[in-house]
């Protein structure tokens, strides 16, 4: 790093923007005098650097995403590959390339273990890859186009859920070699997640609504009506009681979808802030680990993070030059990871 806190490359795979010297001048009320200090900002996290930018893909980056522990980071990208960068020490390093996709990975999960992740991509195929081999374990191959989204269940059964642009979304068993369940709609899925107690099945895509599909019935047993464009993304809370959906009409939504609550209680809020443009592309939502607060992808280069409850928007940050597809909360610690088409990955510190 040198002195004038400009970039520093360290071995092609790394920049850390490091925060120049700077003196803080506070006025004393009483005295009125100027007291100069050069006390740095308290950091709030373990990293090396209260932000720091990864390079690496050649490509948009599409999805990034933490492992259950913190220890590791994920991220896919147009490149078709999936880079796994690990977190601690002075640096982060991509430890594993996972090769095995033909075209964009365009989402991407862990699941609770932390040594499997699913992808998704636009060659029509799921994927599930070992994470300490970085080799392919499994393919689904029953889509007949693009493979937008796909989700896993957070507990220990062993459950996948994938949406497609073939109007489908289906359900896999990772023991079995085809699709337990397949629920067809009208139009493209673009988002899905799947409820811890793998009851249900939520799927988001063209047609504006989300679709609550009754695994054991194999019908749509409610929808969710508010959104006035494509849902992009979709999340569900930590205590598997709200889904959080990111449209295309610029807002991010939360819902109820406890299974005793009526259906018109289930919009919970409203946040405003994010947007889509003429991209139209999959800008995803995450939750941060006690639920407390929210952030989405948006295509006007800012990191957007909200207040749960409140809906006020407690962040809005620069840096990226291109459209922000994902964020995503550390599990433990007060950071975040967002990636955009601008080929980046910015991992940085929360102030507490």
């Amino acid at each position: 790093m040198s002195a004038n806190g400009q970039e520093q490359k360290q071995g092609g795979q790394l920049i850390v923007s490091q925060p120049r010297e700077t003196s803080l001048v506070v006025q004393e009320e009483k005295s009125k005098s100027l007291i100069i200090t050069d006390e740095a900002p308290k950091r709030t996290s373990s990293l090396p650097a209260p932000t720091m930018r990864l390079s690496g893909h050649q490509k948009p980056v599409y999805v990034n995403r933490f492992s259950p522990n913190g220890k590791f980071l994920a991220s896919g990208s147009a490149d078709n590959l999936v880079f796994l960068w690990q977190l601690g020490g002075e640096e982060m390093v991509t430890t594993a390339m996972m090769k095995g996709h033909s075209a964009p990975i365009l989402d991407l999960q862990w699941n609770r273990e932390g040594d499997v992740i699913y992808t998704a991509s636009a060659d029509k195929t799921g994927a599930m890859f070992d994470v300490e081999t970085a080799q392919r374990l499994k393919r689904f191959r029953s889509h007949t186009s693009h493979v937008n989204a796909i989700a896993c269940n957070r507990r220990f059964q062993p459950l996948v859920a994938t949406a497609s642009d073939d109007c489908t979304t289906m359900l896999w068993d990772t023991r079995q070699r085809h699709q337990t369940h397949t629920f067809e709609s009208e139009y493209q899925m673009t988002s899905v997640a799947l409820s811890d107690d793998s009851t249900m099945v939520f799927s988001g895509g063209i047609d504006n609504m989300i679709h609550c599909w009754d695994i054991r019935k194999g019908e749509v047993a409610y929808r969710l009506v508010g959104h006035q464009d494509s849902i992009t993304g979709l999340e569900l809370s930590p205590d598997g009681s709200y889904l959080l959906s990111n449209g295309m009409d610029n807002t991010v939504r939360s819902w109820d979808v406890r299974p005793y609550v009526g259906q018109r209680q289930r919009q919970m809020a409203v946040y405003v802030g994010a947007q889509h443009d003429f991209q139209k592309q999959l800008l995803r939502c995450s939750w941060s680990p006690d639920g407390s607060r929210i952030s989405a992808g948006s295509a006007d280069r800012f990191v957007y993070i909200w207040e749960t409850h409140s809906g006020r928007i407690l962040y809005k940050l620069p840096g990226h030059s291109g459209c922000v597809n994902d964020v995503d909360f550390h599990p433990t610690e007060p950071i975040i990871a967002s990636c955009s088409n601008d080929k980046c990955i910015f991992v940085g510190e929360l102030l507490v």
